[in-house]
């Protein structure tokens, strides 16, 4: 039995060992497959280990006023965060060393170091990686945290403790010290603004919880500011420490483009001074000032108050985010009586000294009384003008009929955007002429019946003052790159002559009585230079039905009247203490061009005996030097 005993025994060891080579050999050509025909998956995950992307994030290009003064800019900044995983115990200490210079409270700091588990998809207990501290800290503000993190004091007794222990609590504190607290991979920008509420309305802002560009040029501009991420791909050895050499791709980003406006920044600042003195003195609910090259359609100021400090624009209500001069339709009152006369002059159906009767102040047409500010009897299409006569206006009207009258307000831009580079332009309301009522024909003369924003209202002034040629407001001058390279560039754009150069001429001729002595705004007229204009003084209409004691009060110039250079426009939502345009906007814009005047060296029309009897043709003699004009006012 032995012997067989023994065969058994050999051939089931022979049989193991057959088995186990069997499964060495499988092993190892599993392990040779995995090495030189690894998978899909290995691979992926082989990258995933060593190959890193980063992401490189374009600097947001600046927003410049037309002499190149930055209104809006951007910096790199850091996204501070924790992982509350590594952070053990010393979260309050962590709290208490950052909160000063994060300027964080210390509670909220160390809650949001504090750990919390949770149970993911999988039914796996994990716990917060990734926590934000604090967003858009500047750099020096970062490193000043990295150094007091690393040099942070802890009371850790070593008492008791083998030498493997104090090892494995200084790699704790090694850890807690440099890697708890971290700044985020990508760096965040911060937009700042250095003029604060400077031309607010027109700059626009981001949203500092999202950076989403929020109205304004950052809105209308915002693909050409944000420029083009750049990336870098590559690869890590098992210290997390880049291998150059395998670095694969390493694409720079592309900068933001630098948007260079029309606004001039002093021009600007100038204007928001004295429409905040207006508000000051008048407390309506809001002014709005607009300054316009006729000949080029160029905006040099365009503001509106109450305004917001772009560097926290949230903490203003929401009101005084709108942009007025864009987006407030009201009735123009009587500065829309330029359209009528204008027209009417171009069609030739009245001339400056046609006399029209205007009723003694009260005419009975359609069922309707239309009433004039005082008792006209006979008056010249001139001094319809000069006095502001509703009546006269409207008889002109009527002369024209509803086809003509309809198309030279659509011809001057009413009823349609401009298409200024600026979101939320409202473009206002025109009524079709099926829509208009028998007393249209002489109710919209008047500025009634009709919407317009104070951006359409002074380009169709300037459009007269520009001898009848419509132009495009321009807003942006011209678009660089990082090396000052114009990339694009606005030219100024006519886009009709809505009336003749001699029936401008002549709508000039009147508009230079309003500033007369027997017009309706005196309070504008300028010493040295001669002024055109027309007031607007137009009751609100609020629910459909006119509203007594509530008005919008305007007026809208332009000097030197025969040729000009700058078109201002002043208008008023609710004034007190007056409210008619002439005793309200007329001294806004006198202040606001005599001061423009100076600062931009226009060259007077005007010497100080002309300017005794405005609407008379100047002689330029007085040299345009600042100096030559104070010595000139004093002299008289």
């Amino acid at each position: 039995m032995e012997p067989n005993l023994n065969a058994s025994v050999y051939r089931r060891l022979v049989l193991l060992s057959g088995l186990l080579l069997l499964g060495f050999a499988a092993l190892g050509g599993r392990l040779v497959y995995l090495h030189l025909v690894p998978s899909k998956q290995v691979i992926h995950v082989a990258i995933a280990n060593h190959q890193h992307e980063t992401l490189r994030e374009p600097r947001r290009g600046e927003i410049r006023d037309i002499r190149n003064r930055v209104l809006a800019s951007s910096t790199f900044v850091k996204t501070v965060c924790v992982d509350p995983s590594i952070v053990s115990v010393y979260g309050p200490l962590i709290a208490r060393t950052l909160a000063p210079i994060l300027q964080v409270p210390e509670a909220e700091l160390a809650r949001l170091a504090g750990q919390r588990l949770r149970t993911n998809d999988a039914g796996v207990v994990v716990t917060n990686k990734f926590v934000v501290l604090c967003r858009k800290v500047p750099n020096e503000v970062w490193q000043k945290a990295q150094f007091a993190l690393a040099t942070m004091p802890v009371a850790v007794s070593t008492n008791g403790l083998t030498k493997a222990q104090i090892a494995a609590q200084n790699a704790t504190l090694y850890v807690v010290r440099n890697k708890a607290v971290f700044a985020d991979a990508v760096d965040d920008q911060q937009r700042m603004y250095p003029n604060r509420t400077l031309a607010a309305h027109v700059v626009g802002y981001l949203n500092p919880f999202d950076n989403a560009p929020v109205r304004g040029i950052e809105a209308s501009m915002n693909e050409q500011l944000t420029g083009v991420r750049g990336w870098m791909t590559s690869q890590t050895d098992k210290r997390k420490r880049e291998v150059v050499s395998l670095r694969s791709q390493d694409v720079q980003p592309r900068n933001g483009l630098n948007v260079v406006l029309t606004l001039d920044a002093t021009a600007q600042y100038v204007v928001e001074e004295e429409i905040a003195e207006a508000m000051r003195q008048h407390t309506p609910i809001s002014i709005s000032a607009i300054v316009v090259r006729p000949k080029t359609g160029h905006i040099l100021a365009m503001a509106t108050c109450p305004t917001v400090d772009l560097n926290s624009p949230t903490n203003f209500p929401l009101e005084f985010h709108r942009n007025q001069s864009i987006s407030a339709v009201a009735e123009p009152g009587s500065t829309f009586k330029i359209v009528v006369v204008a027209a009417g002059l171009n069609e030739r159906v009245v001339t400056l000294r046609d006399r029209i009767e205007c009723e003694n102040g009260a005419f009975h047409y359609g069922g309707r009384v239309l009433h004039d500010h005082d008792h006209y009897g006979l008056l010249s299409v001139e001094e319809i003008i000069t006095k502001s006569s509703n009546i006269g206006s409207a008889k002109i009207g009527l002369r024209l009929g509803e086809r003509r009258l309809y198309d030279y307000i659509r011809a001057f831009g009413f009823g349609e955007r401009s298409n200024i580079t600026l979101d939320r332009e409202e473009k206002g309301i025109v009524r079709g002429l099926e829509r208009w009522t028998k007393i249209s024909n002489a109710w919209i003369p008047m500025g009634h019946e009709i919407m317009v924003t104070p951006l359409q209202m002074v380009m169709a002034m300037s459009a007269i003052a520009n001898g009848g040629k419509l132009m495009a407001p321009v807003l942006v001058d011209h678009v660089v790159d990082d090396n000052n390279n114009v990339v694009a560039r606005t030219q100024p754009q006519a886009l009709r002559q809505v009336v003749s150069a001699e029936a401008a001429r002549l709508t000039v001729q009147a508009l230079k009585t309003v500033v007369s002595t027997n017009g309706t705004a005196p309070k504008a007229r300028l010493d040295l230079y001669t002024v055109a204009g027309k007031t607007g003084t137009a009751q609100k209409a609020i629910g459909g039905a006119y509203v007594k004691g509530k008005y919008f009060s305007s007026f809208i110039g332009f000097f030197p009247a025969d040729d000009p250079e700058l078109c201002i426009s002043v208008v008023m939502d609710e004034p007190r203490n007056g409210y008619y345009g002439g005793h309200t906007a007329a001294p806004v814009f006198k202040k606001i061009a005599e001061r423009l005047a100076n600062y931009l060296n226009i060259r007077p029309d005007l010497t100080p005996t002309d300017s005794l009897n405005p609407g008379t043709p100047g002689t330029p003699v007085i040299p345009a030097t600042p100096a030559a004009r104070v010595a000139a006012k004093r002299s008289r």
